[in-house]
């Protein structure tokens, strides 16, 4: 065999392999209306506030075989969000945090995967709060549900500080830190 014979079998093998990655289509899911996307805020070392975005958009495109093409996003009703002291609603929603009067949606879309084995991911994307956006990385467990395969269960966790969205600094007690969390179960479309 020659070398000329040798490159044009590399190049007809490399051409097939392509092909069919083209064919295998990555799954699409949508969280379940049971998941929790919301945000904690702690001070001084306990949860004074806890809030909950009861409406939520979100897709996925995720095949755990080639995670590095998987994508993710979610744009969340700020409107929405049920809190777990609800006499602080008004402050939260205000102009000095969310300013739902202007900025009524927050946004997180993913730009990489990363696998990190055992179903952990790290997945970075940029988060859109107050018309600010800055690069987040959320901490993730992806696993097939244990009962039904039509599920994968998930846990995210992120920490922003407030004030890199324009949010005013700690007052009132409450702490500079959110803690950003998705708990539950994307469900295959």
């Amino acid at each position: 065999m020659n070398i000329q014979t040798t490159l044009k079998s590399m190049f007809i093998v490399g051409a097939v392999s392509l092909s069919m990655l083209a064919h295998v289509s990555a799954q699409e899911w949508t969280l379940t209306p049971q998941t929790y996307v919301g945000f904690n805020v702690q001070s001084m070392g306990f949860s004074i506030v806890k809030g909950k975005f009861e409406q939520v958009q979100s897709s996925m495109s995720f095949d755990p075989a080639i995670p590095q093409n998987a994508s993710a996003q979610f744009v969340m009703d700020v409107n929405s969000v049920s809190l777990s002291m609800p006499s602080l609603k008004n402050m939260i929603m205000g102009e000095d945090l969310f300013y739902v009067e202007k900025y009524s949606t927050a946004t997180f879309k993913s730009h990489e995967f990363i696998a990190l084995g055992n179903y952990y991911y790290s997945i970075k994307g940029d988060l859109t709060l107050r018309g600010v956006t800055q690069p987040v990385t959320l901490d993730t467990v992806l696993k097939p549900n244990t009962v039904n395969p039509q599920l994968l269960d998930v846990k995210s966790k992120a920490v922003v500080n407030r004030s890199d969205f324009g949010m005013k600094k700690a007052f009132g007690g409450i702490g500079e830190q959110v803690n950003i969390e998705v708990d539950g179960q994307w469900r295959k479309r």
